[in-house]
């Protein structure tokens, strides 16, 4: 029973992935190239994801873990999801195409927690099976941006929509197949602060537990450059199979997520993190260098994808980590919720908006409406930005005295909201 139960969550975790990989590496060259948007409209577009990270705790909190079974609600999600997708192709203004969006997110990132808490639910040893069913969502994200790049080539075309709308029905039908999971707090009256995980905010009293905090918020705002404008720049270099590219992404993230218990264990949480941080600034630094580099500027690229891993992996799972480690049993589920929020968030929605007026402040418009950018000084600034982060994050933050992570490392990646 447990092998076909774990059959089905990778398959689950497979299709979720593919809808994801499927339009949102590809979006913003479709908005810019084709529908002609200005910067600072695909920035605020990036954003309706952290507007559906900060609907969904109240999605799951309020009526998922009350009232209905997971499976059931993944389905209506799914299919729901699917239908708006559908309709996203016809919308050729923004004023429209936003807010149908948002809607769209709100419906998708709930799967997210939904289906981790399901399968940590059923699986009989979580901390060895789920991570390894989870290396399905990194396979289906890179199959979602194949199917888009090559074999549709349709990385500028409401196509993408049509492809993510195809697999979110098909993941609500697959839902109904999930072992069923009633609601956890049937007849239990659920405190706004616990759903937005207020509880943990006293962690922020212990001074590197606030420096951390403000640390992951700081570090999403020149992170999110990076997912809003990357497909477009190479697209403007003329590269093809750009979205299949940059799913190289992912392979990343899977071998280096397999060196982090070795990378804690021998490390610890401070230069572990400090390692992630400073791939961050590595990474725009070989973007910006790539502008303008004739035969360099293609490996450099290559470069800065494939850090994605360190980027990711010694970044934010780390840091999920180390928020587990300084909570207690009675807070833990608060502080990943708050975590989550501030992450995908708060700091989702500051980094996109940012990320979108660069690129419409960078802007260059040619003979005949073409439009180009300059990319260094889109890269630049994210660049140094990510080296001031670092600096503080080196000087004020500590080690917490106890550093048994690595023991943990398996059950814990994914149980919030996460972004490969």
């Amino acid at each position: 029973m447990q092998n076909q139960l774990k059959a089905k969550l990778s398959f689950f975790m497979f299709l979720q992935y593919f809808i994801w990989g499927s339009w949102y590496v590809s979006m913003g060259t479709y908005l810019s190239k084709t529908l002609h948007f200005e910067g600072s409209d695909i920035g605020l577009a990036y954003g309706a994801f952290a507007i559906g990270a900060m609907i969904a705790p109240f999605f799951v909190g309020l009526i998922a873990d009350r009232f209905f079974a997971s499976e059931k609600i993944l389905a209506f999600l799914g299919i729901f999801g699917g239908v708006i997708m559908f309709c996203i192709p016809s919308l050729t203004a923004f004023n429209v195409f936003y807010p149908v969006l948002i809607l769209y997110c709100a419906t998708y990132v709930p799967t997210l927690a939904l289906g981790n808490s399901l399968s940590l639910h059923h699986l009989a040893d979580p901390k060895r099976d789920f991570p390894v069913i989870k290396t399905l969502s990194a396979v289906g994200w890179i199959a979602g941006g194949v199917t888009l790049s090559v074999v549709l080539k349709a990385e500028q075309s409401a196509v993408q929509f049509y492809l993510a709308g195809a697999a979110s029905i098909a993941l609500g039908l697959f839902s109904l197949a999930l072992p069923h999971t009633p609601p956890k707090k049937t007849g239990k009256n659920v405190r706004i602060d616990e759903i937005l995980g207020l509880d943990a905010l006293a962690l922020l009293k212990k001074p590197s537990f606030a420096i951390f905090i403000a640390c992951m918020f700081l570090i999403c705002i020149p992170l999110y450059f990076y997912f809003v404008n990357m497909n477009l720049y190479i697209t403007e270099l003329g590269w093809t199979y750009s979205a299949a590219k940059m799913s190289l992404a992912q392979v990343s993230d899977v071998i280096f997520l397999l060196l982090l218990p070795l990378m804690l264990r021998t490390l610890g949480y401070k230069k572990t993190i400090f390692i992630g941080i400073l791939s961050w600034a590595a990474r725009y630094f070989l973007l910006a260098g790539s502008v303008s580099n004739g035969d360099l500027a293609t490996p450099l690229i290559f470069a800065a994808i494939l850090l994605h891993g360190v980027c990711y992996d010694f970044l934010f799972i780390a840091g999920q980590l180390y928020v587990d480690d300084e909570a207690n049993e009675r807070m833990r589920g608060a502080a990943q919720g708050f975590i989550a929020f501030i992450l995908w968030g708060v700091g989702n929605f500051v980094g996109s908006t940012l990320a979108g007026k660069s690129q419409g402040a960078h802007t260059i418009k040619g003979p005949l409406e073409t439009v180009t950018h300059d990319w260094h000084g889109i890269w630049i600034y994210p660049a140094w930005g990510a080296v001031a982060v670092l600096v503080i994050f080196l000087i004020f933050f500590r080690d917490p005295k106890t550093k048994s992570v690595a023991p943990v490392l398996a059950g814990r990646k994914e149980e919030n909201l996460e972004l490969p």
